[in-house]
């Protein structure tokens, strides 16, 4: 009876605070709602612009991954976040960690270059292979790919911050809390006077 009673009060609590919000976006006029629109813009691009920035600056298409599996521990754990890096002119070395993509997948891979094989050209190929596997990366590389290339490389790893990124992770789990963090943030956004 009181962990009903208690869920009954929680339910009274949200939904005053929903009937709250709505009462302070009625209570705005036009300007106030175009302004608090054009903020909500304005934060967006600038996130935007901040990115693109990180692109530029350090080189890869992606200068800030989050660790989605256990393959890398000890190393990295689950939901730690990497810092990229991806000069064209530094050279992959054994024993690296890098950030790869597999044609075909969506998401990059973060493992550590095993192998380094260079052709008579001067062209280098390398395998891959996850701290925690038993066997190197040659299962998850396209059919027919046996080795990686310079251009499969997305960054290397040259920081992390701890378990930072598992926010990350509990939104792609749930879906639904994704959605529901984000139209509170972007309520609230629209709401906020200052």
């Amino acid at each position: 009876l009181d962990s009903l009673l208690q869920e009954n009060e929680s339910k009274v609590c949200v939904i005053t605070m929903l009937e709250s919000m709505f009462d302070d976006v009625k209570r705005m006029d036009k300007r106030q709602f175009i302004y608090q629109v054009l903020s909500f813009g304005m934060i967006v691009s600038s996130a935007l612009m901040i990115w693109k920035g990180l692109m530029v600056v350090t080189g890869s298409e992606s200068p800030i991954v989050v660790v989605l599996s256990g393959s890398m521990e000890p190393a990295f754990q689950r939901g730690d976040l990497l810092f990229l890096t991806n000069y064209e002119d530094e050279e992959i070395r054994v024993g690296e960690i890098v950030v790869f993509k597999i044609e075909g997948r969506d998401i990059p891979i973060v493992h550590r270059v095993l192998k380094l094989h260079e052709k008579e050209d001067g062209s280098i190929k390398f395998l891959t292979k996850g701290d925690n596997n038993s066997v190197d990366d040659r299962g998850l590389y396209a059919p027919g790919q046996l080795w990686l290339d310079r251009k499969d490389v997305v960054g290397r790893a040259r920081g992390f911050l701890p378990y930072v990124g598992i926010v990350t992770i509990i939104m792609n789990d749930y879906p639904k809390f994704k959605y529901a963090v984000l139209a509170c943030l972007g309520f609230y956004v629209l709401i906020h006077r200052e």
